[in-house]
């Protein structure tokens, strides 16, 4: 039994990735689309070529994407291509801090007094180049 792609519901996951309203969208596709037709289209199962070529240029994704992008594949091809004992994705985000937060909240406190320290040095050293200049 072949499950069949819904190219409608396809062009209303990719627009929502995007971030993209259907208001924008209906923007991008000209005066004779509004946000209601957009949510009609996106309940189409199939969507005419021409329209979906319109969608392509807007969403800047290829009509393929469309045409095959079908959600429970890609979770299967995910789920079977990481296992339980894969922890490389896991190791790269430590929940164990190394260091003292406070420790840290300190030492950037004191990098701060420095930095003000050293700019006051510079604008006392500037105010005695300008005196010596307004005294010439």
């Amino acid at each position: 039994m072949e499950q069949k792609i819904h190219q409608g519901r396809n062009v209303k996951r990719f627009r929502e990735m995007l971030g993209i309203k259907q208001e924008a969208l209906a923007f991008d596709l000209g005066n004779d689309w509004n946000q209601k037709k957009i949510s009609m289209l996106e309940q189409k199962d199939v969507i005419e070529d021409n329209i979906l070529d319109q969608i392509s240029q807007a969403l800047k994704i290829p009509v393929e994407a469309f045409q095959n992008f079908d959600e429970e594949q890609a979770v299967n091809i995910i789920s079977n291509t990481f296992t339980s004992n894969d922890t490389s994705t896991l190791n790269a985000v430590n929940p164990h801090c190394t260091f003292n937060p406070i420790d840290k909240i300190v030492e950037l406190y004191d990098e701060k007094i420095a930095l003000y320290e050293r700019m006051l040095k510079e604008k006392d050293e500037m105010m005695v180049r300008l005196e010596k200049l307004i005294t010439k």
